[in-house]
């Protein structure tokens, strides 16, 4: 993979990650389309980035992530996550093999659009509109929505806020609260790649960073976390504006749409 294609797939993290589209899907769309071959350190390398992606929530929300007198929100959040780490650790390797096949994954992204169609007149009773009203209760029921992330193509992003919106959150409460706890999730799975998880990278068994220190591997690396940095940040204000004005149903169909061309094209076109 060279810098062109680090830049690319960086882009397509930090516009995604917060946006109910699923950022794996697209990553591994977009791998296939420009020819970036599924070697250990891409794959390592496209869930690495989510630590950029990470900061830009730490940076437009600063103030909350650094009120240490606030005990309670970063306690619902470690009680939010505990599905996701539990849950993440039992099935990594069933993960895996479905990310290996896109036409699931394209498949999972229309369903998922569907879904996104109907969310807003599912859930219409909305009585909690700041983080601080949200019960320990409805934080871990959010994590357990989370989970359901896990199959590629569902979108961490939507999972939680929809779990957000079922425990009665308004758009805007879910969408942030999602962003809170996407950086504990993330950052778990990120440190997860680089420091504990074994890659088989040319017939050895390799951590991340081992990885990450051969070769260009490591300005690939710093790139793509500060291009998913910039770009994210950007994101997540675009999609608060167009959640608050539209609701879920552009995603939807942004989902149906792309599902349907990405199922086409794996299915007819690509070798």
């Amino acid at each position: 993979m060279d810098l062109i294609k680090a830049i690319i797939i960086a882009i397509i993290e930090g516009l995604t990650e917060y946006l109910p589209v699923s950022s794996t899907a697209h990553m591994i769309f977009t791998s296939s389309i420009f020819g970036i071959q599924e070697d250990e350190f891409v794959k390592m390398f496209q869930v690495s980035i989510q630590f950029g992606a990470i900061l830009a929530v730490v940076f437009l929300y600063w103030k909350k992530f650094f009120d240490f007198k606030n005990l309670n929100f970063y306690l619902k959040l470690a009680v939010a996550v505990v599905p996701a780490l539990v849950l993440g650790k039992l099935f990594d390797d069933k993960i895996e093999a479905i990310l290996g096949d896109p036409v699931p994954i394209a498949i999972v992204l229309i369903l998922g659009g569907i879904v996104l169609l109907f969310i807003d007149k599912l859930f219409k009773v909305h009585t909690v509109d700041d983080e601080k009203d949200i019960s320990y209760k409805s934080a871990i029921i959010i994590g357990f929505w989370q989970c359901l992330a896990m199959m590629p193509g569902t979108s961490r992003s939507a999972a939680s806020i929809i779990g957000g919106m079922q425990q009665r959150l308004t758009r805007k409460a879910a969408a942030e609260f999602s962003f809170f706890l996407a950086v504990p999730t993330m950052l778990a799975v990120s440190v997860y790649s680089i420091f504990l998880k074994d890659w088989n990278h040319n017939g050895l068994e390799q951590k991340g960073y081992e990885m990450i220190l051969q070769g260009n591997n490591l300005m690939l690396f710093l790139v793509g976390n500060v291009v998913a940095f910039v770009v994210a940040v950007l994101a997540i204000k675009f999609f608060i504006g167009v959640l608050m004005k539209y609701g879920f149903k552009p995603w939807g169909w942004y989902r149906i749409v792309v599902g349907i061309v990405l199922l086409i094209y794996f299915t007819q076109f690509a070798n």
